[in-house]
């Protein structure tokens, strides 16, 4: 594929999204919905216009920028002071209760149905598809039908979600690349664990909170122009995951670090600089989605069978909405609202952008089913939690 003609079809789908999307939003015709939709359209399954490889240079460099501006992005929007104020007690529940029964029940649920899959391939990809994406269904999010303290836990959940499941993703490749022989080096599997848990969250945080320190000194004697404040955001996520990656640490996690103890109290400064990281996110999260249909879906789509399909299914349902209840028993939430954050877990970029990490680090050979499994799964996610957003906006109206 030229580069060219792919640019000019990329910008030209987000123009013209763009133009509609608010209409397209009303229509229950989400961004990632329009954008994978139109990418297996222009794909090989369909017209092949474009036939991108899924090892593609420049499918692994987007997929590694997209993930370090939204880890730092996400992150920037949580405060750790208010994180634990009881106006965020849902969200905790779900954080640190729902997060880690829905891994261990998609861990527990693949393992009969997958036989013959090694135990830590299984358990990579339940951790992979358990963080949760507000992107897919921004129209609940930003609905003023749903009450504010819903949409700020929502919110809260799918920031934090990604963050956590990060460092047992990295564990889960470690052990599965040390198995195929694929060593870091003369380090043992375990110590560059330890390294790579350590270093990255330590250079994160020094650079996240030095870093802010001198935009907002700098933006309050007036030296520093708003359009570099905004600008701050991607240069601390890439100098985080640079710093972190020299020296044998995890540059996404540190990413993540630098987001999280961004040291800038002024909210006006912190608001340029998620204002920036919301549009470019925004932008390079479509790309993602495109490269979805052109590339992801075609390479999978020859291992979907009835055991995927119901995983895919039973992650969305069953897996998701069992531990969100059980992490809520105790709450003054009403059954309906118990179940809005069940169904309300939509697997999404996250998922896309680890699923890549993974292939990247272990290769497709041998690992079919794990990908294609998580590949049905976000796609059935963009699909119906696009689809049912409107119908969430209108039950709460009610």
């Amino acid at each position: 594929m030229h580069d060219h003609p792919a640019i000019i079809f990329t910008a030209l789908l987000i123009l013209i999204y763009g133009i509609f999307s608010n209409v397209s939003e009303r229509a229950s015709i989400t961004g990632p919905m329009f954008f994978m939709l139109t990418g297996v359209v222009v794909g090989p399954l369909a017209l092949g216009v474009f036939d991108l490889h899924i090892n593609a240079g420049t499918i692994k460099v987007v997929a590694e920028i997209t993930l370090i501006l939204v880890l730092f992005v996400d992150a920037t929007l949580i405060n750790l002071r208010e994180l634990f104020h009881i106006k965020n007690r849902v969200a905790i529940r779900l954080l640190l209760i729902g997060l880690p029964l829905t891994m261990l029940l998609g861990f527990g649920l693949a393992v009969p149905l997958f036989e013959g899959i090694s135990l830590v391939a299984l358990a990579l990809m339940a951790i992979i598809l358990s963080p949760t994406d507000a992107a897919l269904g921004q129209v609940v999010i930003k609905s003023k039908q749903i009450p504010s303290d819903i949409r700020q836990s929502v919110s809260v959940e799918s920031g934090f979600n990604d963050g956590i499941a990060l460092p047992p993703v990295f564990v889960c490749i470690a052990i599965l690349a040390a198995s195929m022989g694929l060593d870091h080096g003369s380090e043992p599997w375990l110590e560059f664990i330890g390294k790579q848990l350590s270093l990255g969250p330590v250079i994160g945080a020094l650079v996240g909170w030095t870093g802010g320190k001198m935009v907002e000194k700098a933006a309050t004697l007036d030296w520093m122009h708003p359009t570099f404040q905004r600008l701050a955001a991607l240069s601390l996520a890439l100098i985080a995951f640079a710093l972190a990656e020299y020296i044998g640490g995890n540059g996404f996690i540190a990413a993540f670090a630098a987001g999280l103890f961004l040291g800038i109290k002024n909210p006006g400064i912190r608001e340029r600089i998620q204002e920036f990281g919301e549009a470019e996110g925004t932008l390079l999260s479509l790309t993602v989605f495109l490269i979805f249909g052109i590339a992801i879906i075609p390479a999978t789509v020859a291992y979907w069978g009835w055991a995927e399909l119901c995983y895919a299914i039973l992650s969305l349902t069953f897996i998701r909405i069992v531990p969100v209840l059980i992490s809520l028993i105790g709450t003054r939430l009403d059954f309906k609202t118990r179940l809005f954050f069940g169904w309300f877990g939509p697997r999404g970029i996250a998922s896309i952008l680890y699923l890549l990490i993974m292939v990247d680090q272990l290769g497709i050979s041998g690992h079919e089913t794990v990908m294609s499994v998580i590949v049905l799964t976000v796609g059935l996610s963009v699909i119906l939690h696009g689809v049912t957003a409107q119908f969430l906006v209108r039950l709460f109206s009610k």
